[in-house]
This record gives C-alpha cells, structure tokens and sequence, in this order.
C-alpha cells in the first residue's frame, strides 16, 4: 500500500484566506451613511478607517493585548516610581488615535465635531478596544476642567493636542496630555456619595488623603476624582507631577486583573497627602463629574456598536469563504437567517449613537435634553445588545470562533465592559427615570422624537400607542428595564425609520416591536436578508 499525499491530507483547502488590510470606513456603507445623517466629517474618517484597518495595526492590536501593562512600583533603590510600562504597540495605536483626532475633533471648532469623535470610537473598537478607554476620558474631561477657568487655561490645549508624549513628565513640560479618572471606592461602587476620601483645603490647592478602588489610565497627566471636602463631595483635578516639579504622592497599589480590556491599565490606588485643585464648587462634585461622565456615556453607546460591527465582518467574512455540505455557508438559508438578525442589532445600535452624538452637537435646550436621555437609552439597549451579537458571531466560526487566532476571544471579554463602565444597567434605567421624571424638556423632546415616525410604518404607530398605554406615567423601580428597552427599541426604530427605511426599518419593527420572532438569534421570518446582508458591505 502507498504512503498517503501528506501534503494534499494538510492542505488548508476549505479555509478562508487570511484577511488583508480593511478599510473600515470605505467598506462599510452603514457607518458613511450614518456619519453623513448626523452632520459628521467624512474625510479625516476615511483616512482614519484605512489605517486602523491594516493588517500591522491589527496585529498591534493582537500584541497590546498578549502583552499585559506591567507596573513598575519602584526603581531599583526603592524610591517610588508608580508609573506602567506598555508595550510598544499600546503606544502605536494611542499615537495614531491621538494624531487622528480622537480625543481633539470634538472641540476644535468644526461642525459635526462629537458625531466625528464617536465614529471614531467606533472604528478604534474594531481594531483595539483597551485604547479607546484613556482617550474617551481625555475627550470627556473638557467640560468639567471648564468649572475652573484657571486650570482650564492651563490644561485644555495639552488635552487637545493631537500630539501623543506618553514621557512620564510635569505635564507643562510634554506637547500633548492625557485624563484619567479615580471615583470608585471600596465600600461604594457605583454610591459615590458614601466616598471617603478626604481633602483637606490649603491657601490655594487641597491635600488629597484616602483609596480609590478603580483608577482609569493610570498613567495619566491627571485624574478626576472625588472626595470629601468641608463642603462636602467635591471634584478635583489631581495631576501625577506636583507644581515643584516633585511627584504627586499618588501610590499605584496593583494593578487589576481583568476579563477584557487588557491593553488598558486599571489600578488601585491611594492618595497620601496628593495636591489637588478643586473643580467647581465645594458640595458640587456629583454635578461636575457628570459633565464628564454624559460624554464618556456617549462612548459607551458606541464602543458596543463597533464590537457588534466588528464581529459581524469576521463572520460575513468567513461564510463568503467556507463551504459545508457542499454549499457555502452564506447561502445556507439558516445561516442567512442568523446573520440578518445580528445584523439589525448592530444597525440599530450604529444609527442610534449617531443620532444621539449629532445632538451632543446641537447649540441649542432642546438638543441638550435630547442627549441627556438619548445617550442613556442608547447606552443601555446597544450594551446589553453587544455580548449575544458577538458570542452568535463567534459561533458562526464554529470552534476557530473560540482561538485567539482569531478576534473573536478579544471582543467578547470586551462585550460586557461598555454596560458595566460609567453606570451599569441597573443604574442607567434609574438615571433614565429619574431624566423623564425631573426634566420635562427631556421628555417632550423624546416624546416629539418618537412621535415624529408615526406615519412610517402602523406597526411602529401600534408599537408606541402599546407602550404608552401600558405607562401613562413612568413605571415603578422594578418595572425599569421593561420600560427602558421598550424605550429604547422605539427610539431605534424610529431613527431607522427615517435614515434606513425599507427592507432595515421594517425587519427591525417586525422583529423588535411587533413580536414576529422567538427568543433566540435568527428565530424570525420573513426578512429580506439580502437587502439587510448587503449592509455588511
């Protein structure tokens, strides 16, 4: 008997070629129409897609994530050091997100600035999520240093350069600067009105004293953080250098081990007599933090979008290209039922944090209260969306969906983090009644919003007039996730209505509104899965 053809039995030859480069902007029609509804800029996206796309950043992307941040507590003589060391690919990837715009675009001026910024969120989570984390803080940082014109002056242009300088340095010695943020405590979490820590005042500055259970970035310039002042919870800017060139006694504990996020530095943290400045007034510091956490809200709305998107090309891309019981995948009638599914979920989400970004554009009342209820919406439906969208995709890969050769292990550990970061599920259905319960302009303005798809589609008509009717009024406490996902489906619905009606908008009120469904992905009918295919690009 002959020796078998070893190299015919190892041939990879049902294996779909390794991907190239991916231009995440130019193929991908959903975000360009998106970006153009809402007001955005196109041409530093397009250019900014390409890049994040190639295959060296991808595969940057792959190494900041095998390997970790390392913290570096002291030097050799026992002095304290507290500072992180990265990998090199961590530092491409934040310079080239810094160089784009990322944590800039927003307040340079140019119309369609945050709807720019958060599309730019949504291509860097394709590529590497964990970066996106210390970039989104410096973007949301600008509106609370705004509380203090005196720091503002002094720190604004550093976090709005678009010059990357990770030196570990005073930061008016570096071309460009970064925000991190330390709330959380022990006993409190998400509570941050039981923190403990304290601050005492001195002539100009205050001297921070205690723990912080979770600090973002923290190899910051700077931090956010809050404690407990003689006037009560109060805000401050705490910069890693002292204004004598002296580090700030800022003791980096540990750092965390995470699920996700890997790339991305999260430590413990404590406060031993740190120089502080106070942002706003004494008492003021939920107020003034929430002026950043509403833009960071805005990222958490879309980071979930481009993991869905994310996970959905790899997906696409591998049914094009695998062939089982003699047909390809994507022609496979359950397979096409799968995909479409997913892909409404990752449309919604896309069209939806595009509308919310355009009013964090807006200049006027009614576009402010439009986003304060529109993000949270957005955020809570796109999040808890995210985890079944990339788990189904992965799936799809069958056990490769399950190797890290491949992205998909990356994006599901990020799945659940945009939910749980900047107000958890719970917290965030809270927030949106405690929205439409204090600020009527909130509630007009969603309601007109709603109301104005009306004559689009009678299923979405009987779809409002159900959810009104089951709440004339805002529900209990225990009713709030009933009541914030029927919000936010209708409120998809409605921008997908306008912006993507036909074959997307009617599949999607079919199967989110109107019950034409089961309770598993691609448990539905009747669905024109080319049309809703063929926006994958």
């Amino acid at each position: 008997m002959s020796k078998p053809d070893l190299a015919h039995l190892t041939a990879a030859e049902n294996q779909p070629a390794l991907r190239g480069d991916i231009d995440l902007f130019g193929r991908d029609p959903a975000l360009q129409a998106a970006v153009a509804a809402a007001g955005g800029q196109a041409a530093p996206l397009a250019g900014y897609g390409k890049t994040l796309g190639r295959v060296d950043y991808r595969e940057a992307g792959r190494e900041a994530n095998r390997c970790l941040p390392r913290l570096e507590a002291f030097d050799r003589g026992g002095r304290r050091l507290d500072r992180v060391h990265f990998h090199p690919a961590y530092h491409k990837l934040m310079h080239n997100g810094i160089a784009a715009g990322y944590s800039a675009i927003a307040w340079e001026g140019k119309a369609g600035g945050h709807v720019t910024h958060a599309a730019m969120v949504y291509l860097q989570s394709q590529t590497e999520p964990s970066t996106c984390c210390p970039m989104t803080m410096t973007y949301a940082a600008v509106p609370a240093l705004q509380t203090n014109p005196e720091v503002a002056k002094e720190w604004i242009s550093g976090l709005t350069s678009r010059s990357y300088d990770p030196s570990d340095r005073p930061h008016a010695e570096k071309s460009g600067l970064t925000m991190g943020m330390a709330m959380t405590e022990k006993q409190g979490g998400s509570d941050i009105r039981t923190n403990v820590t304290k601050a005492i005042a001195q002539t100009d500055s205050y001297r921070l004293y205690g723990h912080k259970w979770f600090c973002s970035a923290p190899m910051s310039d700077a931090f956010l953080t809050l404690a407990q002042a003689p006037g009560g919870l109060s805000c401050f800017l705490v910069p890693r250098w002292q204004p004598d060139g002296t580090r700030n006694p800022i003791h980096l504990m540990r750092l965390k081990e995470k699920l996700g996020n890997r790339a991305n530095a999260s430590a413990e943290i404590e406060y031993h007599g740190a120089w502080a400045q106070l942002l706003g007034e004494e008492g003021a510091g939920v107020r003034v933090i929430l002026d950043m956490v509403h833009h960071t809200r805005l990222d958490t709305a879309m980071a979930p979008a481009g993991l869905m998107r994310a996970a959905l090309s790899e997906a696409h891309y591998w049914c094009q290209n695998r062939r089982v019981f003699q047909r390809r995948l994507i022609d496979q009638p359950l397979m096409r039922s799968v995909l479409a599914d997913l892909t409404l979920d990752w449309l919604g989400a896309l069209f939806l944090g595009m509308r919310v970004a355009a009013a964090f554009d807006g200049a006027d009342a009614t576009d402010r209260a439009f986003a304060r209820i529109g993000v949270a919406l957005a955020k809570f439906l796109s999040n808890k969306r995210c985890p079944d969208v990339v788990y189904e995709a992965m799936e799809v890969l069958g056990g490769m969906g399950y190797v890290d050769d491949t992205p998909m292990p990356m994006l599901f550990r990020e799945s659940p983090l945009n939910s749980i970061w900047e107000g958890s599920g719970n917290v965030i259905c809270l927030d949106i009644l405690r929205t439409l319960g204090r600020d009527p302009l909130a509630a007009e303005v969603l309601r007109a919003e709603l109301e104005n798809a009306r004559s689009l589609s009678p299923d979405y008509a009987a779809a409002l007039d159900a959810h009104f009717s089951r709440w004339p009024t805002l529900p209990t406490e225990a009713e709030a996730r009933w009541f914030a996902e029927s919000l936010a489906q209708l409120l998809t619905s409605s921008v997908l209505l306008h912006q993507r009606p036909g074959p997307v908008a009617q599949a999607y009120v079919k199967t989110r509104l109107s019950g034409m469904r089961g309770r598993v992905v691609g448990a539905v009918s009747g669905l024109d899965e080319a049309a809703i295919l063929d926006e994958l690009g």
